[in-house]
This record gives C-alpha cells, sequence and structure tokens, in this order.
C-alpha cells in the first residue's frame, strides 16, 4: 500500500462536506414528512469474518457456482457496493486486524504474521532454509486506534467476538485498553464439540447453550452479544465491531439438519467412525459449507435488528437508515488444515498464508446513507482504507501525528463507486498501487500490485526448486477502458517474457518497503542444504554487561558482520512473555555495542553476516523444538548473572 495514503485534511472534509451537502439537499423533502429532526452522526458496523474466502459467497460466484448458501450476505451486495478487487492488508489474521484498527501497515508496524513478540528462530532446526524476523506480538499499547479516535468524539464503542490483536487471545492490551466501552469474546457456536464434530449437536432443549432457534440454527453468543450491544446503545451514536469467529478451524457445525442438508447437496457422505480429516477436493466439504451458511445467518440476525429498529435519535426512521455496514474478511479462505480440505478459492491460487490472490482476495460490501444500491465495483481497495474512511463518515479530523496507510473511500462511496480516480493520494494522484509484505511461515513473499500487473518476490528462492526470484502476472487488461480478466488465476509468469517491467515493479516495491522500514526473513545457518556459505558465518566469543552496555566481542570467520540486534524481554517466565528488538552498533568486524533497556529480564544477541544468515547467541532451540511450557527465556541470557 502507497505511505501515507490518507487525503490531505482539508481536502477530505471540505470535499466530504460538500457531497454530504448535497445528498441531504436531495433527501430532506422525503425526510422532513417524517421528523423535523436533522440527520444525526451516523453510526458504523464493521462486521468481520475469520477467514471467509472470495468464492464461498454466492454472490461472487464465477467460473462454478458455489454450494454455500449466503442468502443474508447477498442481500447486503445488493444494498450497497460490492467490491470485486477487494484486499485485505495481510494473508493472516491478526495483521490484518491490527492494520485496519490502527491504520499502519503491517510492514511499517512490524505486525506481519500472527502471535509474534518472540525471537528470530527456525521452525525446524535443520529441516527450513529461512526464518522470519522479529515481528511484534502486538499492537502498540498506545496506538490511537479508529475506536478510540470515535471514543473521543462521543462515539460508544463496542466488540463482540474475536480479538487477537495480542501475542495471545487474552493477553494485553485487550478491547478495552484499546478504546472499546464495552467488548465479549465468547466463542459462541465455533466452541469445540466433544469428543468429536459428530457429538454435541444442538438441540431444542431449553438447558441447551446452543439451543435451535426457530429457523433451526444452533443459538451463537458472539452475534447475542453484538445484539446485547446494540439494544443497549442504539440510542447513542455507535461504532460495532462484530468480529465473528466463524468460518475458522475447528471445522464443524452443531447443526445436524444443516450438515446432512450439504452432505445431500454435494451428493458426500460422513463417517461417524472417522471424524477427523476430509480428502474430497473443491468446495465439498459439508461441515465448512454448513458453517458459512450459519454465518449468513448471524449476520442476517444484525442486520436485520438494524432494519426493525427505531432510531431513537432520528424519529420516523429506523437505524438501518444512518449506519453504515462493512462486511469483509481478514484473509482468503483456509484451503487445507492437517489432512482436511476446507474449501477452495478457484480461480484464485492459493490461500491463506500466501500473498497469491486466494490469500488477500476477499469478498467486501459496504452500504450506508448516500450509497447507491446494487452497485458491482472493480476498484481497487484495502482493509487499511476504513480508518480513514469511517472518520470522513463521521465527520472526524484525522489528527496530524496519525500514521494512516490507506485511503478515505467515503468520495469513491458517496460519488461513483465504479470509479477509481476518486480514490487519490495526498499528492492528489490517483491510487493505482498497493503492496503486501509476508516474510513469514512457507511463503517467505513480498507484493506489488500495480494497475493490471502483480509481482511476487520469493525470498526462498535458492531453496525452493518450485520458486523463482521473481513473478509477473497480469491479472486484466484495462488499456481499452474496461476491465477485461487475463490472469486472475497467475498462471502464466511473465518476468521473463516482460523483464523490464518485472524490474521496475520490483524497484518500486524495494522503494515502499524500505521507506516503511520492513524487516526481511534470514537464512538459517544450521539448514542442512546452506552450503559451504554457512561454515562462516560469525562467532560471539565474549559478552560483557556494565551499567546496562552490552559489549559483544566477534570472531570473525568470513562473513562480515553486516547489522545486528538486541532481542530483550522484561517478562522473562511470564505466561505471556514478550519480546522486543533493539539495533545495536557495529563498530568493527570484532566489536557490537548495544543499551540494554531498562527492566529487561532476559535478551538475545542477534548477528546478520554478509550472505544473510543471521546468528543467534545463545542458540535458542527451533520453534518446533518447544516443549509446552517452554520459554525462550530459558535458553537466553538473564540481566541479572551477566552483570555478576
Amino acid at each position: 500500500m502507497k505511505a501515507g495514503c490518507a487525503w490531505n485534511v482539508k481536502m477530505i472534509f471540505v470535499l466530504c462536506g460538500l457531497l454530504a451537502a448535497a445528498w441531504m439537499a436531495d433527501h430532506l423533502v422525503v425526510t422532513a414528512v417524517a421528523s423535523d429532526s436533522v440527520r444525526p452522526r451516523p453510526n458504523i458496523v464493521m462486521i468481520l469474518v475469520d477467514d471467509l474466502g472470495w468464492q464461498d459467497v454466492t454472490c461472487y460466484d464465477i467460473d462454478e457456482k458455489s454450494p454455500m448458501e449466503t442468502p443474508n450476505i447477498d442481500r447486503l451486495a445488493s444494498e450497497g457496493v460490492m467490491f470485486w478487487q477487494a484486499y485485505s492488508p495481510a494473508p493472516t489474521c491478526s495483521p490484518t486486524r491490527c492494520a485496519m484498527m490502527s491504520g499502519v501497515h503491517p510492514a511499517r508496524a512490524q505486525k506481519t504474521h500472527v502471535v509474534g513478540g518472540h525471537p528470530p528462530v527456525p521452525h525446524h532446526r535443520t529441516a527450513h532454509a529461512m526464518m522470519s524476523p522479529w515481528y511484534s506480538g502486538r499492537m502498540p499499547a498506545d496506538e490511537y486506534t479508529l475506536a478510540k479516535a470515535l471514543q473521543a468524539e462521543g462515539y460508544t464503542t463496542g466488540h463482540s467476538g474475536k480479538w487477537h490483536m495480542a501475542i495471545d487471545h487474552h493477553a494485553f492490551p485487550q478491547p478495552e485498553d484499546q478504546g472499546f466501552d464495552w467488548s465479549r469474546s465468547n466463542r459462541g457456536a465455533t466452541s469445540a464439540m466433544r469428543p468429536d464434530r459428530f457429538s454435541d449437536f444442538a438441540t431444542s432443549a431449553s438447558g441447551d447453550p446452543y439451543r435451535l432457534d426457530e429457523d433451526g440454527f444452533p443459538h451463537d453468543q458472539t452475534t447475542s452479544d453484538a445484539l446485547e450491544f446494540l439494544q443497549e446503545h442504539h440510542a447513542e451514536p455507535f461504532f460495532l465491531y462484530y468480529a465473528t469467529w466463524l468460518v475458522h478451524t475447528p471445522i464443524h457445525t452443531r447443526s445436524r439438519i444443516l450438515l446432512e442438508k450439504y452432505c445431500r447437496k454435494l451428493g458426500v457422505s460422513v463417517d461417524p467412525q472417522s471424524p477427523e480429516g476430509w480428502s474430497v477436493e473443491g468446495q465439498k466439504n459439508p461441515w465448512y459449507c454448513a458453517m458459512v451458511e450459519m454465518l449468513d445467518h448471524y449476520v442476517g440476525d444484525v442486520v436485520t435488528y438494524l432494519d426493525e429498529t427505531d432510531d431513537p435519535r432520528w424519529p420516523g426512521h429506523k437505524l438501518r437508515e444512518n449506519t453504515y455496514v462493512i462486511f469483509t474478511s481478514d484473509n482468503g479462505g483456509m484451503e487445507r488444515a492437517g489432512s482436511e480440505i476446507i474449501t477452495d478459492n478457484a480461480p484464485l491460487d492459493r490461500g491463506k498464508i500466501s500473498l497469491m490472490e486466494g490469500g488477500t482476495r476477499v469478498p467486501l460490501m459496504i452500504t450506508g446513507p448516500g450509497i447507491k444500491e446494487n452497485i458491482q465495483s472493480d476498484v481497487m481497495v484495502n482493509g487499511l482504507d476504513f480508518y480513514p474512511t469511517v472518520l470522513a463518515w463521521a465527520g472526524i479530523d484525522i489528527r496530524d501525528d496519525k500514521q494512516l496507510d490507506g485511503c478515505n473511500l467515503s468520495p469513491l462511496l458517496a460519488v461513483d463507486a465504479t470509479q477509481a480516480d476518486l480514490v487519490r493520494d495526498p499528492d492528489g494522484q490517483i491510487r493505482n498501487s498497493m503492496v503486501w509484505h509476508f516474510p513469514n511461515s512457507v511463503a517467505w513473499e513480498s507484493t506489488i500490485r500495480v494497475g493490471d500487473y502483480k509481482l511476487v518476490r520469493n525470498y526462498n528462492y535458492r531453496h525452493d526448486p518450485a520458486s523463482e526470484e521473481l513473478e509477473l502476472y497480469r491479472l486484466y487488461d484495462s488499456s481499452h477502458g474496461e476491465l477485461v480478466r487475463v490472469d486472475i488465476e497467475e498462471s502464466k509468469n511473465l518476468a521473463e517474457e516482460d523483464a523490464a517491467r518485472a524490474s521496475l515493479m520490483n524497484q518500486q516495491l524495494t522503494s515502499v518497503l524500505e521507506q516503511m522500514r520492513a524487516s526481511y526473513p534470514y537464512f538459517n545457518p544450521a539448514f542442512r542444504g546452506a552450503g559451504d556459505a554457512a561454515r562462516h558465518t560469525p562467532k560471539v566469543q565474549a559478552v560483557s554487561l556494565q551499567d546496562g552496555l552490552l559489549r559483544v566481542t566477534i570472531r570473525d570467520r568470513g562473513n562480515a558482520v553486516v547489522s545486528a540486534n538486541l532481542i530483550t524481554t522484561k517478562n522473562g517466565g511470564d505466561r505471556y512473555e514478550e519480546w522486543d528488538r533493539h539495533e545495536m552498533q557495529v563498530l568493527n568486524g570484532s566489536t557490537v555495542t548495544g543499551q540494554i533497556p531498562e527492566g529487561t529480564t532476559h535478551y538475545v544477541i542477534n548477528l546478520i553476516d554478509s550472505e544473510n544468515f543471521l546468528v543467534s547467541y545463545p542458540e535458542l532451540p527451533a520453534a518446533g523444538d518447544l516443549a509446552r511450557g517452554d520459554q525462550f527465556s530459558m535458553f537466553s541470557l538473564a540481566v541479572q548473572s551477566a552483570e555478576q
């Protein structure tokens, strides 16, 4: 995403004010009959679904029809703008959620994957060629979130469902620490079924916590909590962040009727003797299909409440008339987990945990005051755009010191949602590019989209025979003023054929990532295929710590030290042990120094050499080798012992 893509503040609000005035002038004749009052500040409902794929929703069907039935989500699409090129900020949960709530790109925030907040280590000591860089375990506690910005201007802010913007679901900071007045995080109908997914189906019994409703759907506490917030606070301007646990693993449904329905519809059968796994390719998993329909039903409950409830702040009108609703997913569909095939994002390539189109392209519908109905848009948008857009709707100025990496979509939505030239950067230039950065897991990728083209940079190409350093795809052809599908499958790599374009886009990608000070993955010197260069990595000879100043003596074995980091924790041994990163000073080839932050309990030294190998001192276990309950502080240097 091009950095700092929020409009100049004055431009935003002058334009938004003119648009709002024009819209109001067009509608006051009608509303005056029902009420003498002026339209109050709008409400905001953000519905963020977990792992819902682009092709899991009926209205997004292309090529092949999705078996999932989603009438309520489809209705949202028909009542507002449905985006065909909407993207999540990241291909996994936590970085997307933090980016949406903070408005800051994952690469800039150093929050590029889930969990985090630990020293860089490979997942397997000798089997993996690369390791992720350090990335944060959470959104900073002092981040001026969207919720804080709305709260400061008189909005009542509520959260229901998944959080996961910290190192753990229950770790600091929690929603109340980040600007939410009201929060509930019950897992609802997604709670694990015991002893397996053929057990504990919901019934109509009065004591059943998942008691079937009048439509035959299991009770979902997450949705009930969202409705409770609306019932308690609908007389105030409100912001509801309704973050469903659906349709994340575990893949199961508490509705036996829905499971049987999709078995019949898909022509498949389930075996109670084999409760785990699913090996049928495509969108053929009946448990998952049932989950998607459950999700749709619960979304319908929330939207119906808005449709049917009178607005106390605007007599003669319903809440829905003055509420913006954003519906989207945190990343692309999770195609597979362990032995289970969950869904298929085809024709898009891959899914969650990948920067290919299947991992980041998501469903997005936006409805609300002044937004025309039944509009399908090909404009490229991103979840980073929500922060400036919501503030524009609410008439709230963006703080001068607030970093925003998204664009304000309110002019686009108010004027013509099909006109990409209404989405502009701070210089007034039309936005036509976006960047993603995922230096993690099995992906090790960064990507840039510029107009019709997408470039993929693979960091592990040396050790992955199926990978090229650069991949270039032409997704569309808009050269004649109309968007024509070319290769959204990302099946034809044009990097050699169009080398000049690939090179230019790669330079653009580097420029954006450097501006955001992005972190890159490292090579693992213990990897069994690392080659001769791994034998020449630097080695720590001695460490001294006096009055907080750390001095490290290095033995040069051929690969020069080019940078060094100090990885520290202030809560070593705690349940939610969390580590931070600090740059060290490389004085010469044999000495590195750094200041230990006050309050540090444990630390680790990272040396990065000229071959991009990361050497850790002390040497830490691989992530996959940590026993349950083990913490990295057990294998690191303790500050007190080092100073003795």
